[in-house]
């Protein structure tokens, strides 16, 4: 699999940095992407934070969301894929800047 940025040249909203999508190119979902991820400066401007898909629905007039991608059991499995989309973002970022 690997993973394909889409930066938000247009800065709305503010400290979203770019869309990542997660192609797959092996076994039962080969040929198939996850779309929905979102790169996000933190607010205090200490690193980046990456939002998963998620599917809002409202209860009582109250908006709530409900994550799409969740753990089996390990709660940290979420981690490595967070890593290999920020990890996709710096290349991405380190490309952009030799190009320009």
């Amino acid at each position: 699999m690997f993973v394909k940025i889409a930066p938000n040249d247009n800065g709305n909203p503010i400290g979203k940095l770019a869309d990542a999508e997660i192609h797959f190119t092996e076994g039962a979902l080969e040929g198939l992407k996850l779309i929905g991820f979102g790169i996000w400066e933190r607010r205090g401007g200490n690193g980046r934070n990456v939002t998963f898909p998620a599917r809002q629905y409202s209860v009582n007039g109250e908006r709530r969301s409900y994550a799409l991608l969740r753990p089996i059991a390990d709660v940290t499995a979420q981690d490595k894929v967070r890593d290999l989309i920020l990890q996709a973002f710096a290349e991405f970022e380190e490309q952009a800047a030799v190009s320009s």
